[in-house]
């Protein structure tokens, strides 16, 4: 680690010389700090992440695992678990290379702006300004005969031109052929855009000739659909710069920013370091990063690291700065991590879309913790990162998984990195061993559920249905499992129900996120699911209230064993002191107050009603506690 430091300060310092700086600057240092307390975190709770990471390795979930976690500046965290190949042969170091996928696309964005501020790019400009043939591109309609049931396709001009903008924040009516199942995605997936023999070997502008011969799936700038817009963009800054897309970033963001194994392709010196694709994921023509290529996606081509991806994020916490290079003006960051979208037209999971970035913008409707204005965003194998400017925090999670699977990990992730902040430890209380009625511990007994680890959450429960969904290859909604005791699973819904109605509106050509987001809803309201089942020749219609999903179902078991109270973590994740399998027994501070004697002397303050029955749990009372709900 200390030669891969050494090195950033020597490419850092070239850079500073470059634009002129005449004093030195400390440059950003990739290796963690001594005590990760000094950033305010917990040593032992941030350990927990390769803990857990290490058990999706022993259970197969993913070969290798490397997270990273920065805060005010410093890297806190930076760790592998795992192997770097399928045969788990070699172990998995930090310096790793993944191909980060749709992870390229903040970086494009990021350079797009690069040339907004410059001047050579106009964001309300037609991007046909600077690609002509896309100016003719007409917009799809989709209909269905009623008779016959038969979809066609009717074809409208566009209303408004497509914008640079557009392509920036998803709204340019361009999609991705794998994430739908309407006659328009069918059209994606059969114009070859990918074609052989062109993969490769072909350019961005091969690819935008071959696009521009499909029809928008909706009128630009009306609707929010993830596409091809990168890609495109891509190419705009090909023409906007005249530099083909690789030697721009190579230029003026890779080696002004120290990011020395980033790019397009991995350089055979280096192939020793690149973790192999998921089982069952071979690399397609178009992905095999072994391999040089002329065709740049600006919106999936990108390999890098763990340090490189740090770097990058970092610069965008520092409002467009790093080790004394300016890449982008704070207005600038600003304006790209800042939702783009009108509410009406956001994206699912509590998120707008900026330009270039998901933007965490609701809590209520997240399934993760974190502050609203936190800018994100993955990749189809499961790479992962977030950038939290409320706490000064970077995290990533890079992972190679079966793709589109790694929605299943990112949410304990960030759990486990927001459960690692420290709070004051305030010793043993002047009450301890207070006298307690043993009677009066008998109602605490039970299970208490969490909606997240964080003391410093951001997060509010959500209203929904309690059920894991997927789209299958035909478009049908299939209920993988619902959860257990959740009102999905109380109303009676079986796993492998196909739900093809949510309040009398079809499912079928809807995004999973467009069916997440019409399951939520506020708490007690109801939804009426029309289901197929196969036994049944008839559809089912089932009425279910949404109740308060905790969305990693974070447990505590509350117990009584030789008349004092026992505490153990029973959920998916440790939280605090409690760990599963590993029951503590909690000192009484009170009649209703206990802590925990050692480790980092957690307090607990247990609710209830009118009568003495307990409805929850506060742990760590005050300004950074978490709060719990009964559920037994």
């Amino acid at each position: 680690m200390k030669r891969l430091h050494h090195h950033f300060l020597a490419l850092s310092m070239a850079c500073l010389s470059t634009v002129g700086m005449a004093t030195a600057v400390l440059a950003y240092d990739v290796a963690p700090v001594s005590d990760p307390q000094m950033l305010g975190f917990s040593s032992s709770r941030l350990a927990r992440i390769a803990t857990w990471q290490q058990m999706q390795v022993d259970a197969g979930a993913f070969s290798g695992a490397v997270a990273a976690i920065a805060r005010n500046g410093r890297v806190a965290y930076l760790w592998a678990v795992g192997f770097r190949d399928q045969a788990r042969t070699s172990p998995l170091q930090p310096d790793a290379i993944f191909w980060i996928a749709s992870m390229t696309k903040p970086v494009t964005s990021v350079a797009a702006m690069m040339l907004v501020e410059e001047g050579k790019l106009d964001l309300a400009a037609p991007v046909a300004n600077y690609l002509p043939e896309l100016k003719d591109m007409m917009v799809a309609l989709e209909t269905k005969d009623p008779v016959t049931g038969k979809t066609e396709i009717a074809y409208e001009p566009q209303k408004h031109p497509m914008t640079v903008e557009d392509l920036l924040r998803q709204t340019s009516g361009l999609v991705y052929e794998d994430k739908g199942h309407t006659a328009v995605h069918r059209l994606y997936r059969e114009s070859g855009l990918y074609a052989k023999g062109l993969a490769r070997d072909g350019t961005l502008k091969d690819f935008v000739s071959r696009l521009a011969r499909l029809p928008f799936a909706h009128q630009p700038g009306e609707i929010w659909e993830y596409g091809h817009n990168a890609d495109v963009l891509g190419r705009v800054i090909e023409i906007a710069s005249g530099q083909p897309l690789d030697r721009f970033l190579d230029n003026r963001l890779f080696k002004p920013l120290g990011m020395v194994d980033t790019g397009f392709w991995v350089p055979p010196e280096k192939v020793a370091r690149l973790v192999d694709p998921p089982a069952g994921a071979a690399m397609a023509p178009d992905r095999d990063v072994t391999k040089p290529t002329t065709l740049f996606s600006g919106g999936g081509g990108l390999v890098s690291t763990a340090a490189d991806y740090l770097r990058f994020c970092q610069m965008l916490l520092n409002g467009g700065e790093l080790d004394g290079v300016r890449i982008l003006s704070p207005e600038i960051v600003r304006r790209m991590t800042t939702s783009a979208v009108p509410p009406a037209k956001r994206i699912a999971d509590g998120s707008a879309w900026g330009l270039g970035f998901a933007i965490r913008s609701e809590a209520a409707r997240s399934s993760v913790p974190g502050s609203v204005g936190s800018s994100s965003w993955n990749g189809v194998w499961g790479t992962h990162f977030w950038v939290d400017p409320a706490e000064q925090l970077i995290a990533i999670n890079l992972i190679h998984v079966a793709p589109n699977k790694f929605a299943m990990f990112n949410p304990a992730f960030h759990n486990l990195v927001y459960g690692a902040f420290r709070i004051p430890d305030q010793g043993v209380p002047a009450s301890a061993n207070a006298a307690i009625d043993q009677a009066a511990l008998t109602p605490f007994a039970g299970s208490y559920r969490f909606a997240s680890l964080s003391s410093r959450d951001r997060q509010d429960e959500v209203g929904g249905l309690g059920i894991r969904i997927a789209i299958q290859d035909d478009g049908r909604l299939r209920v993988l499992s619902p959860i257990r005791d959740a009102p999905a699973a109380k109303a009676g819904v079986l796993a492998n129900d196909i739900i093809t109605h949510l309040d009398g509106e079809a499912t079928q050509g809807k995004s999973l996120d467009e069916v997440l987001d019409k399951m939520r809803g506020p708490v007690n309201s109801s939804i009426r699911l029309t289901i197929a089942r196969n036994e049944r020749n008839e559809p089912i219609e089932l009425i279910v209230v949404r109740a308060v999903i905790a969305p990693l179902g974070t447990d505590l078991r509350v117990a009584i064993a030789d008349g004092k109270l026992q505490v153990e973590a029973s959920g998916a994740l440790p939280v605090l002191d409690f760990e599963k399998g590993a029951p503590i027994t909690v000192v009484p501070m009170s009649n209703d107050q206990f802590f925990v004697d050692g480790g980092e002397h957690t307090r607990l303050a247990f609710l209830h009603d009118e009568i003495g029955n307990a409805t929850g749990m506060v742990l760590n009372p005050g300004p950074q506690q978490i709060t719990g709900r009964r559920i037994n």
